[in-house]
């Protein structure tokens, strides 16, 4: 009797998640009851290998015996076992059970391993030399066998709606049970029950019409298209949003600091990784106030220059006509036009438009006095370091915010990049993302979340982020090896 009570209990559990299917079904007048995950299975397979066999076959089923002996599959199995009863069921298993015994029950092995892999689905905007490559697709269903073959555990949750008058959009909520924070679920689902849209394009639109604040060019979701990330995000406590339609799941809350971290940071030593990661923010830093600096300097604060390098500045600028605000403005916008143009051109001639149109352009641009040679180099530089950003979206922001710091320098010099710096931490210190703050663990200070800032080794990364009040806040457990050197030593 306790048996059958805790293989209830497990079923029960497990139906939190939208995808787990129980239904029942007669045979020849006998009850059965079915148990089994809807995006892990092979419906072709359930379909014609199990209930066209039954309904088709004329021996008479009374039992879990009879029903084993009609199935064509290979590897059915009787099982009361709790522990494999569960990890079965997270395999592709089908659980059956007689409706007068419930302490036994029939595993059929009904997976499909080649579900959600095919050619065409690696990671292509967020590519790394190493780790999987395996990306999102446009189906739902597929998607959600993705995460349920790389987490292999009762504790991953889908919760799925429906949203958009018109569309009529899947939607689902993902997440660890015994993980995420509770209120954090809470707050997720009622941003989603609260949404009023007619047609949800892509998870792009979800992130900007539950986000916090609208009025921003940060994004405060992660977008992403790897299936690792996002099943490093869930662990460490996020929630992640899927939509049907759409390759990449948004997930959340998300720090600033979270946009500069690449999966491939934790296929490397953690000295690499962070060595890595810091030259991504120095990068962010170059990117945005370069520019801006050229302008300072070159209108109003001159005198600091060294004196070695005044006479080849004054040489390469003694042709250009323009001062140096419209000088930067165009070469900033003529490279801008050479990116959109490459993003919108088939993959081979985009390639060769940026190089070639680079090349051709910059030098026709020196020799016709437009611009001067030192130019080139820090606007070349400034965009090559927004594209180190792994997330395109905050590599997009980078970008942006490049305009208004050089016209703040054009107009007011070194004043003005003070002026617009200080804005633009002010309007960081007010950003949210599902109510966290968007610069932690700097502001509010967690000095343990700066782990997770500046890629840490794992032997200092056992805990999860603190800031996402986690209920499990422990990973794993740290175990110090023994030195093989003791042993010889002891000889």
């Amino acid at each position: 009797m306790r048996k059958m009570e805790n293989i209830r209990v497990a079923l029960k559990a497990a139906s939190k998640s939208d995808d787990f299917i129980q239904s029942d079904i007669t045979i020849r007048h006998t009850l059965f009851h079915m148990s089994f995950y809807n995006s892990i299975i092979n419906h072709e397979m359930l379909h014609r290998d199990l209930f066209t066999v039954i309904q088709l076959s004329h021996a008479a089923i009374h039992d879990l015996n009879d029903l084993k002996n009609v199935i064509p599959i290979e590897g059915i199995k009787f099982s009361s076992n709790l522990s494999e009863i569960s990890l079965s069921l997270l395999q592709g298993f089908i659980y059956i059970q007689l409706d007068t015994d419930l302490n036994e029950g029939l595993l059929i092995n009904v997976s499909d391993p080649e579900k959600g892999y095919r050619i065409n689905n690696l990671s292509e905007n967020e590519y790394s030399v190493i780790g999987p490559m395996v990306a999102f697709v446009e189906d739902l269903d597929t998607n959600l066998n993705l995460l349920r073959k790389e987490i292999i555990s009762e504790k991953l949750v889908f919760e799925e709606q429906t949203k958009g008058s018109i569309s009529k959009t899947r939607v689902v909520i993902a997440y660890m049970e015994g993980i995420a924070n509770p209120q954090l679920l809470n707050t997720v689902r009622q941003r989603l029950r609260d949404l009023d849209f007619d047609v949800i394009f892509d998870s792009s639109t979800l992130s900007q019409i539950i986000a916090d604040i609208s009025n921003t060019p940060f994004p405060l979701f992660l977008s992403t298209e790897r299936v690792d990330r996002v099943k490093f995000e869930m662990i460490c406590g996020h929630v992640a949003v899927l939509s049907s339609g759409s390759p990449y799941v948004i997930t959340g809350p998300t720090t600033f600091f979270d946009f500069f971290n690449s999966p491939e940071d934790y296929y490397l030593p953690w000295v690499l990784g962070s060595f890595f990661r810091i030259i991504r923010y120095m990068g962010v830093a170059f990117s945005i106030f370069a520019s801006s600096i050229y302008v300072s300097v070159m209108t109003y604060h001159y005198t600091i220059v060294p004196r070695a390098l005044l006479g080849p500045i004054i040489e390469s600028r003694s042709n250009v006509p323009f001062p140096p605000f419209l000088e930067v403005l165009l070469m900033e916008i003529t490279v801008e036009l050479l990116r959109e143009a490459g993003a919108r051109l088939p993959t081979k001639v985009g390639q060769t438009l940026g190089i070639v149109g680079g090349v051709v352009l910059g030098q026709a641009a020196v020799q016709a006095g437009l611009t001067s040679n030192n130019l080139i180099i820090i606007v070349s530089l400034s965009a090559l370091a927004s594209f180190a950003t792994p997330i395109f979206k905050m590599s997009n922001t980078i970008r942006f915010l490049r305009y208004p710091m050089i016209l703040l320098a054009g107009a007011w010099g070194g004043m003005g990049m003070m002026v617009g710096v200080m804005f633009l931490l002010g309007h960081l210190l007010r950003l949210t993302s599902f109510g966290t703050p968007y610069l932690v663990p700097v502001f509010p200070f967690r000095y343990k979340g700066l782990k997770e800032s500046i890629r840490a080794p794992y032997s200092a990364t056992w805990n999860r982020p603190s800031f996402l009040r986690p209920l499990n806040l422990r990973r794993y457990t740290v175990q110090k090896h023994k030195d093989i050197g003791d042993d010889y030593s002891n000889e």
